[in-house]
């Protein structure tokens, strides 16, 4: 007897679909100008912001919901909040908006907004032995800890990799995540 070979996607054809996409999408966003793609700076960086999760290996025992927590005053305005409920693999993800010392053990990523770059020595050592992703778009935010850190040089939206910092987070990059980097720091 002949089975008929269905059309339809399987789970794991899906999710390697999905990723395959969402990192084409970070080639697609890193080479073209911000300009020529047409959307405004934080929502390209609410891309990269969202691949980074994606391509981040995350301990089991971070939970369910990986909460990004935006430091400082918020460049992304509504751009970074259609992330919220979007899922990890298994996990998603909610936005919260976070004042400058507000307490940030609950976050698993911690976006540090440029007017906070002046107290990321006090978010790092908060942060230290925690399981988070740090994120900033600040120069230097990378030599500083941080582990990510988005840049727009020439119109075009780029970011360096601390390494180090991911991996003192308990974390692992991708190294698909990790070639598209400008610079990564061991």
């Amino acid at each position: 007897m002949l089975r008929r070979r269905s059309s339809r996607m399987t789970g794991c054809q899906r999710t390697l679909l999905r990723r395959w996409l969402l990192a084409a999408a970070i080639v697609l966003t890193q080479t073209l100008p911000v300009a020529a793609a047409e959307l405004p700076e934080y929502r390209l960086k609410a891309m990269f912001v969202y691949n980074f999760v994606l391509f981040t290996e995350w301990p089991e025992d971070v939970g369910g919901t990986l909460a990004l927590c935006v430091v400082g005053s918020d460049p992304f305005g509504v751009e970074i909040d259609v992330l919220s409920g979007k899922q990890v693999g298994s996990r998603s993800i909610r936005v919260h908006r976070m004042g400058i010392g507000a307490p940030l053990k609950d976050c698993q990523i911690v976006f540090i907004a440029a007017p906070a770059i002046d107290v990321v020595a006090q978010i790092l050592a908060e942060l230290r032995g925690c399981q988070v992703l740090t994120i900033a778009d600040s120069p230097g935010a990378a030599r500083q800890g941080v582990a990510l850190n988005l840049a727009v040089t020439a119109n075009r939206v780029s970011f360096e990799a601390n390494l180090r910092a991911a991996r003192d987070a308990g974390l692992n990059l991708s190294s698909k995540l990790l070639r598209l980097a400008t610079q990564v720091i061991q």
